[in-house]
């Protein structure tokens, strides 16, 4: 309002008292035999046209202005919008009308106003309307006390309090703007949703009425029956459950922890995807997988990582980290009728093969890493080019020239099988090619081959190694009191067992069509130093876990 707001807000209250006391004189008089007025209406949109009333009057005030006062079903119209209440008082010249009661705004039949008091500025087309408000288009309604309304641009604000309810969805703010033509609203200061699913609370919230979508502009903290989400951008469509949410957002529930700079959620069908800097935490199977893609199915429990990614196995004080092109993992139910493999003994007490299926669960969880596969454990690290890892007896499944490292020992075969106990070591077999590599402190390298190899951890360092072969063959650097190498040993046998003390070879034992040749120290072939297909790959090896990240 300009400056003369306040001395025309009081000629016009001036007005209402003396239309409201001329009404009450000739109420008795005319009582219910009054004529209702009509009017045609012009064919400007630009004017206030009365269309109806019980009661029109008239009244000139001395400075020249001219108001019409209307009671009894009024009804104004300007364009295609109505304008209805119990008594208006219209002043033309200005284009202001002022509605009192039962206040009913209908916008080209698209959307209705309703309150108890309402300002009209027509040359504008702004409505101000107060008391018991009430907007509609038919699909959402906002209540609030006070509101403005342009109708021109089909924009609502509210300043002091309100709330849209979208059928089960219901949205509250202090501050809100509303867009009739997009169906679009936007929320302001202690914003809240409330749906049979979802509660929603931020500074900040967009949504769209027509399609149930919220945007979300600021830190906004979802709790539903799937968990809790704390973001702050992306949208959510509160009727299929489809969702995207950027810049670092967080879900968990109670049994997974989910963040990354980009997540996409598909309730309906249990799916999640993870973009950029992801992170997956299962504190059920004390698993962390991080990597730039992650694909969750949470209905039948597993995952997808790619894109560089890495996945902890975690209990207690001790993890083992996997890296791999790509890395999956799964849940498999049980056969009951599933035939089960038992181990069996040698003469030295010793089992020859791991039990893979002797398991009592229901299901069993499996991880697979395909290419480029690396392994790292501070007591055990590992490389090949791709693996196999089952809850059934937590053994590693090693394919693809495959290579583990023990201290200064080194395994290779074309398969191994890597048994392990909390996180650490507990039985190894090779199968085919096997070899084992030693590197003594002085750089000389002990050595064993066979067909098959099977080896036993003990505090996650190698115990006792068991080698087959037709033969096997090893060379061994064996030492004096005095721990002076005396020569080296090439020898070989049906059966060749290799037994470690504080880390190192402490001695050798062959069985069966044992033979062999011992070399002085200074006396040594070269063509004797080491056995067919010898290679230490220490440039292979992880030597840390940060290696694994890169």
């Amino acid at each position: 309002m300009n400056q003369t707001e306040p001395s025309y807000k009081y000629t016009l209250q001036q007005v209402l008292i003396f239309f409201i006391a001329l009404t009450l004189f000739f109420s008795s008089s005319l009582h219910a035999q009054v004529k209702q007025i009509s009017i045609a209406p012009t064919d400007t949109i630009r004017t206030i046209e009365i269309i109806s009333a019980k009661n029109l009057r008239q009244i000139t005030l001395g400075n020249g202005t001219v108001f019409q006062t209307l009671a009894g079903n009024a009804k104004v119209r300007q364009g295609n919008t109505i304008l209805e209440g119990d008594s208006i008082v219209l002043d033309k010249a200005l284009g202001i009308a002022e509605v009192f009661g039962n206040v009913h705004i209908n916008d080209a039949d698209t959307v209705n106003t309703y309150a108890q008091y309402l300002k009209y500025v027509g040359n504008e087309q702004m409505a101000y309307l107060s008391n018991d408000v009430r907007l509609t288009d038919g699909r959402a309604k906002l209540t609030t006390n006070n509101l403005e309304y342009n109708l021109k641009t089909g924009i609502a604000t509210y300043k002091n309090g309100g709330k849209v309810v979208n059928e089960k969805t219901t949205l509250s703010s202090e501050e809100g703007v509303y867009y009739s033509d997009t169906k679009d609203a936007f929320f302001k200061r202690n914003v809240h949703l409330t749906d049979p699913k979802y509660k929603m609370t931020a500074d900040s919230l967009r949504y769209n009425t027509a399609f149930k979508n919220a945007y979300f502009i600021s830190p906004t903290h979802i709790v539903s029956d799937n968990g809790v989400v704390d973001t702050k951008s992306g949208n959510y469509n509160l009727e299929t459950g489809e969702a995207v949410f950027l810049d670092k957002t967080i879900f968990r529930d109670s049994t997974r922890y989910i963040s990354g700079n980009k997540i996409a959620i598909d309730e309906k069908n249990d799916m999640i995807q993870i973009d950029g800097n992801g992170k997956f935490v299962d504190s059920t199977n004390n698993i962390i997988v991080l990597g730039n893609e992650i694909h969750i199915d949470k209905k039948n429990s597993s995952f997808l990582a790619t894109r560089k990614p890495v996945m902890i196995l975690y209990q207690d004080n001790d993890s083992t980290y996997i890296a791999a092109d790509t890395l999956f993992s799964g849940r498999r139910i049980k056969d009951s009728t599933e035939k089960k493999i038992h181990t069996s003994n040698d003469t030295l007490q010793h089992p020859l093969a791991i039990d893979v299926n002797k398991h009592s669960q229901d299901t069993v969880r499996y991880f697979i890493g395909f290419h480029h596969v690396r392994i790292f454990n501070d007591s055990l690290q590992a490389v090949s080019d791709s693996l196999h890892y089952s809850t059934v007896d937590s053994a590693f499944k090693l394919f693809g020239n495959p290579i583990c490292w023990n201290n200064n020992t080194q395994l290779t075969g074309d398969t191994i099988y890597l048994k392990t106990e909390n996180q650490k070591a507990k039985q190894l077999y090779v199968f085919f090619n096997a070899m084992v590599i030693n590197k003594t402190s002085d750089g000389l390298f002990n050595q064993m081959a066979g067909k098959t190899l099977n080896g036993f951890f003990k505090d996650g360092n190698i115990d006792y190694i068991r080698t087959k072969g037709s033969p096997a063959e090893s060379i061994f650097y064996p030492q004096d009191n005095d721990s002076a190498y005396i020569g080296m040993n090439r020898s070989k046998g049906d059966v060749i067992d290799i037994i470690f003390t504080n880390k190192e070879i402490n001695r050798i034992k062959y069985i069966n069509d044992v033979d062999g040749t011992l070399y002085p120290i200074n006396q040594i072939p070269a063509a004797v130093q080491f056995l067919k297909n010898f290679k230490w790959q220490d440039e292979r090896r992880p030597k840390n876990k940060l290696e694994l990240f890169e």
